[in-house]
C-alpha cells in the first residue's frame, strides 16, 4: 500500500485545516487507518485510528475537534481539523495496519506510512 499525505499547512489558533492521505488501493473498511503526529522532541503519537470494522479511536486531546472521513471513490482518508491549537503543531503521518493488530494506538502495528505532512498552528 503506497500513501501519500497532503494538506498541511499554516493557519492561526482556532482555524481548520484538512489533511488528506491517498492511497494506492482501497483501505477503508479492510484495514485499521490511523493518523498520527509527531511534534519536535515528542515521540510520535496517535491522533485518530478506525478499525476495519468501523470502530474509531480519537486521542483525548483531539476529541469533538478532529473527524476522520473517507472518500471511498477516491482511495482518500480525510482528517478535518478544527478548533486549531498551537499544541496541534506537529507533523502528520496516515498510516495503514494490513494485519489489524490489536494495538491500535501503537505506531509500530502499522506497517504503511505516508510521507507526512507539516501542520504549523500559530497562537
Amino acid at each position: 500500500v503506497q500513501l501519500q499525505a497532503f494538506g498541511g499547512g499554516l493557519v492561526q489558533a482556532g482555524g481548520s485545516l484538512r489533511l488528506s492521505c491517498a492511497a494506492s488501493e482501497r483501505i477503508f473498511g479492510r484495514y485499521t487507518v490511523a493518523w498520527f503526529r509527531q511534534a519536535p522532541g515528542k515521540e510520535r503519537e496517535l491522533v485518530v485510528g478506525i478499525r476495519w470494522s468501523g470502530s474509531t479511536y480519537y486521542a483525548d486531546s483531539v476529541k469533538g475537534r478532529f473527524t476522520i472521513s473517507e472518500d471511498s471513490a477516491k482511495n482518500t482518508v480525510h482528517l478535518q481539523m478544527n478548533s486549531l491549537k498551537p499544541e496541534d503543531t506537529a507533523v502528520y503521518y496516515c498510516a495503514v495496519d494490513i494485519q489489524r493488530s490489536v494495538a491500535i494506538s501503537s505506531a509500530s502495528s502499522y506497517d504503511f506510512w505516508g510521507q507526512g505532512t507539516q501542520v504549523t498552528v500559530s497562537s
